[in-house]
């Protein structure tokens, strides 16, 4: 059975990179799979990406050596089950918010008697190129359970949320974060809003004291190579979505063209738009 090479490094200390995934395509997956990255997270949350197309998906990242992860709409035991048998190696849950929460993650990503996760399925074993009972053996050891800390509550409670046996990483999701403190919803973030500042520094911290990788989602080189020297290791560089619409909108803007009326959407701002 294939290692996950992602928890290991996590586990080493070391940092691993990875973007989110937010269109529904095998294709861009796959092209997305051959840049370099550790892990590719399809965000299943805020997507319209269904469970075939998501199977499909993990099939294209993880025969490209990347490490496929999900991101599941929310902390429901179904959603762990669907998106396990169809071969995910590892889950990013949102929201949450407290001990009790994250006991509920635990408890659904994992077989007994660690958890409670239903046995069955036929696409675990292809994606980790094992038998199914190889997969029956070793998932608990290689699937990556990374729980979000995206809301003021769930910043104050997070020596016990992260404390908790079988979280392998943590996930500051700063928009939501910065919702829940009232910050604003603006765009850019104000990611160097002081409270901003100390809730992040507090997480990063509180992850490290008990042996959980820290992770938060930033966007370029320069945000990656930032975290990276402050001790994040779980580190998402915005999305191929972001990347595209991005770059796509850059370059229209320097077009020595005059757009027509109908070919202006929202101002003309799709790139800053895209939040990931």
């Amino acid at each position: 059975m294939r290692a996950n090479h992602v928890k290991r490094r996590l586990a080493a200390g070391e940092p691993s990179i990875g973007t989110w995934l937010g269109l529904p395509s095998p294709e861009s997956a796959e092209y997305v799979s051959a840049l370099g990255f550790d892990w590719l997270t399809i965000d299943t949350e805020h997507n319209p990406i269904d469970i075939r197309t998501a199977s499909q998906m993990f099939g294209a990242i993880a025969g490209a050596g990347v490490a496929p992860l999900v991101r599941i709409p929310w902390n429901d035991p179904e959603n762990f089950k669907r998106v396990l048998d169809a071969g995910a190696w590892g889950i990013v849950v949102p929201m949450v918010n407290s001990r009790e929460e994250a006991e509920r993650a635990v408890e659904a990503t994992y077989f007994p008697p660690r958890g409670n996760r239903s046995v069955g399925g036929g696409m675990t074993g292809l994606r980790f190129a094992a038998s199914g009972g190889e997969y029956l053996k070793h998932a608990d050891e290689e699937i990556l359970l990374v729980l979000q800390i995206e809301h003021i509550d769930a910043v104050e409670h997070c020596d016990e949320i992260l404390g908790l046996e079988g979280v392998g990483a943590c996930f500051i999701g700063p928009n939501d974060l910065a919702a829940s403190m009232g910050i604003g919803l603006g765009v850019p973030l104000e990611s160097d809003h002081p409270r901003m500042i100390e809730a992040i520094a507090h997480v990063q911290k509180t992850a490290k004291s008990v042996g959980v990788a820290p992770g938060i989602h930033t966007s370029g080189a320069a945000g990656i190579n930032q975290r990276i020297e402050e001790g994040f290791q779980f580190l998402a560089m915005a999305s191929e979505l972001k990347y595209m619409v991005g770059g796509l909108s850059a370059d229209l803007a320097k077009a020595n063209w005059e757009r027509s009326e109908r070919s202006v959407v929202g101002g003309g701002e799709a790139g800053s738009a895209v939040r990931y």
